[in-house]
């Protein structure tokens, strides 16, 4: 079964690599985008000596884990947030019309390699951070040092399908799911700590978002949460990664269920 995506896949690396200078380029300026996340973090350090009580190595680590998860989900899923376009157009008609997950599709149908570049360059700054950063290192926190990001990924691709199957009730509903993954990628980047009360329990700790990078960085620092977060949580991040992938699996399932074509 596997055997038709991946003809989806290479022939849509072929088409997007048959011009090499103008995919050298978009690889290029895709990459070099992602360093402004770091540039801000800089900017912010050279204003104050620390963020939320956090020092730039410790903040460091928590941008290294966010940075290194969101441009997987963002390679492997993010093209699903196309599918407003595709209820719009009813292009999703001939979707479902073949015998293939229409899920699976979505994910192959543009994919962009040029999104290649992020996760080198978001893993190089995650590795970067581990030997930085003031990491407490015991087989438990090496365990977690891997599999955190690809947590983080599993959340983010999650939310990126979420977001997308709102489209079946709400065609215009880019800007809204854009504020939860891009937007839950810059907040994953920071300390939970510099986020106001009502925000911070709603956004960071109640849609998961501290789970990605912020309790997995605080276990590899050895340090309990400032803000009185029992420490056993600061190791839930893969529990609470597979909870919101099934819940967004089972979400992305109704949303086709109560699909309706457009020429209905």
């Amino acid at each position: 079964m596997a055997d038709p995506y991946v003809r989806l896949l290479v022939a849509q690396v072929r088409s997007q690599t048959q011009y090499r200078l103008s995919f050298a380029l978009d690889l290029a300026f895709s990459t070099v985008l992602t360093s402004l996340d770091l540039v801000t973090l800089w900017v912010l350090f050279t204003v104050n000596g620390d963020l939320g009580g956090f020092g730039g190595e410790d903040v460091l680590l928590m941008a290294g884990i966010a940075a290194c998860a969101f441009p997987v989900a963002d390679l492997a899923v993010g093209n699903t947030e196309k599918l407003r376009v595709y209820v719009r157009s009813g292009l999703f008609d001939a979707v479902l019309l073949r015998p293939l997950s229409a899920l699976g599709q979505l994910v192959v149908m543009d994919f962009a390699p040029r999104r290649v570049g992020r996760v080198l360059q978001g893993t190089a700054v995650y590795v970067a951070a581990l030997v930085i950063s003031p990491v407490q290192w015991s087989p438990p926190v090496v365990v977690l040092a891997v599999v955190a990001p690809l947590a983080g990924a599993v959340f983010f691709g999650a939310i990126f399908v979420a977001g997308a199957t709102v489209a079946f009730w709400w065609i215009d509903s880019g800007e809204m799911s854009n504020a939860f993954t891009y937007g839950g990628k810059d907040v994953s980047a920071y300390p939970a700590t510099v986020f106001g009360g009502l925000f911070r329990r709603v956004f960071v700790y109640g849609l998961g978002f501290a789970f990605v990078s912020y309790l997995p960085a605080l276990a590899m620092l050895g340090r309990s949460d400032p803000l009185g977060t029992p420490d056993w949580l600061r190791w839930c991040s893969p529990l609470t990664s597979l909870v919101f992938a099934v819940a967004a699996g089972l979400f992305w399932r109704t949303g086709v269920r109560h699909y309706r074509s457009t020429g209905s």
